[in-house]
């Protein structure tokens, strides 16, 4: 079977003549046989620690940071042989010393969390990567869509890291989803709604101060920036707490979500840096045509408030290589947004724009702000709206973003490197950073049945 793997680089085909009976061997591009896309799968760490001592995070954190830079690198290097190498190559040029690396990271995580604790028993065994396939061609090789309906041109797509044509999907041939229930009686139906603009202060950087915090470029893809105005990998809770705002209403807290680029061939301004063309991620960022910021409340009953500086991101960046249990990504066009896509990006018909929406965890422990995977501090409602045991309801934020992208036009969320710059990766990040009195008047409007902002 033939790998293509697919990198800001070049394209890389890994074969492996098991058919054949004989060794893996390099074949040429463009040779018949079934060939797919392929990038590198790694264990996700940070998902697993869900249990780490606060005294260890910093430096379990920036070990984490430093495994995403090494999968990164060994990523390039696969994408950057500029020919064909067979699966022995890939093996000893790549994979085995990605583990090595990886071993040497986990000890020193396993280290940090015995100084203070128990360290888990299975860290070892999330050294190995593999190579993960996808079925799906290059878009520069797709065949064309049927006429009449609107498709990525192919022509001016790059011809490495993707999208692919099968990473696209026309939103009319999308079914509607069902109904949503009603609200139960007692329901919090208000909404509050701050406004913070389109990022029209071009507040861009390639950090994450929720996962990787004090590590410059530690998210490896650009990010969009509106609310506070200080946000990068340095921020602290005082110095959030001391920024400016782009919020009409005094809101500072930050939201933030992977750059849309428009895959057109042009070069952006950091089409050599960080974050940037060095990541795999090329082509003109898009600003957003609109940006809409909405609390909302819960089905079921009244919510309490969010206490400040607590993090939320919903979502998987990694979502490619992890699979789509934490991921959350919902595409759609204006117009038909009671179809919503997971998976693939939507074609939009003329005059509608693209739309994407993060529906965050409504419940909250009721004591953390933050926990060490990000994760189990907070939690998504049930099906009938009502909180797991031992969380309470919060006020639900939903990030609408939506962009106007000519039909038939390539386009694609900034990733990690490996991810591959699937629509499945998309994620939004959230820091309340609301005063105590401005988080009052929110609840209020909620619970109330009130719309406010």
């Amino acid at each position: 079977m033939a790998a293509l793997a697919l990198g800001g680089g070049g394209i890389v085909l890994i074969t492996d003549d098991a058919e054949a009976g004989g060794e893996a061997s390099a074949s040429a591009p463009g040779t018949t046989g079934q060939a797919t896309a392929a990038t590198i799968d790694c264990p996700d760490v940070a998902v697993r620690l869900s249990q780490v001592p606060q005294q260890a995070r910093p430096e379990v954190d920036a070990e984490l940071a430093r495994m995403d830079s090494q999968v990164a690198d060994a990523y390039r290097r696969l994408a950057a042989s500029g020919e064909a190498s067979s699966g022995q190559w890939v093996n000893s040029q790549v994979l085995d010393p990605l583990a090595e690396q990886r071993s040497t990271a986990l000890d020193r995580i396993g280290t940090a969390i015995d100084r203070v604790g128990t360290s888990p028993d299975n860290l070892a065994s999330m050294a190995a990567c593999t190579l993960k396939r996808d079925a799906a061609a290059p878009a520069a090789s797709a065949s064309p869509a049927p006429k009449g309906s609107p498709a990525p041109n192919a022509s001016s797509a790059p011809a490495a890291s993707g999208p692919n044509k099968s990473d696209f999907v026309d939103i009319r041939k999308v079914r509607p989803a069902a109904a949503k229930p009603r609200a139960r009686s007692g329901a919090s139906t208000g909404t509050f709604t701050s406004r913070c603009g389109r990022n029209e202060k071009k507040h861009f950087n390639s950090d994450n101060v929720i996962v990787a915090p004090g590590v410059s470029n530690g998210a490896h893809h650009k990010h969009d920036y509106v609310g506070n105005l200080d946000t990068s990998a340095f921020s602290s809770n005082e110095s959030l707490a001391a920024a400016g705002t782009t919020c009409s209403n005094g809101d500072r807290s930050t939201h933030y979500w992977p750059v849309l680029r428009l895959r057109d061939g042009q070069r952006e301004a950091d089409a050599d840096a960080p974050g940037g063309g060095q990541d795999g991620n090329v082509g003109r960022i898009l600003q957003p045509a609109s940006v809409k910021l909405t609390f909302r409340g819960s089905p079921v009953g009244k919510v309490t408030a969010m206490p400040r500086f607590l993090r939320i991101i919903t979502g998987d960046a990694k979502a490619f290589t992890n699979g789509t249990t934490n991921a959350n990504a919902s595409w759609s066009c204006t117009g038909f947004e009671n179809r919503q896509l997971k998976d693939k990006y939507p074609l939009c018909p003329s005059g509608s724009r693209v739309v994407r929406t993060f529906n965050f965890q409504s419940c909250w422990d009721g004591a953390d702000i933050d926990s060490a995977n990000h994760r189990t501090h907070v939690a998504f409602a049930r099906q009938d709206g009502s909180c797991p045991s031992g969380f309470r309801a919060i006020p639900q934020l939903v990030q609408r973003i939506t962009y106007n992208v000519r039909p038939g036009s390539v386009f694609a969320v900034d990733s990690f490197p490996e991810q591959l710059h699937k629509p499945v990766t998309d994620h939004g990040d959230f820091i309340n950073v609301m005063s105590s009195s401005l988080m009052r008047k929110a609840v209020f409007c909620i619970n109330s049945g009130r719309k406010c902002g």
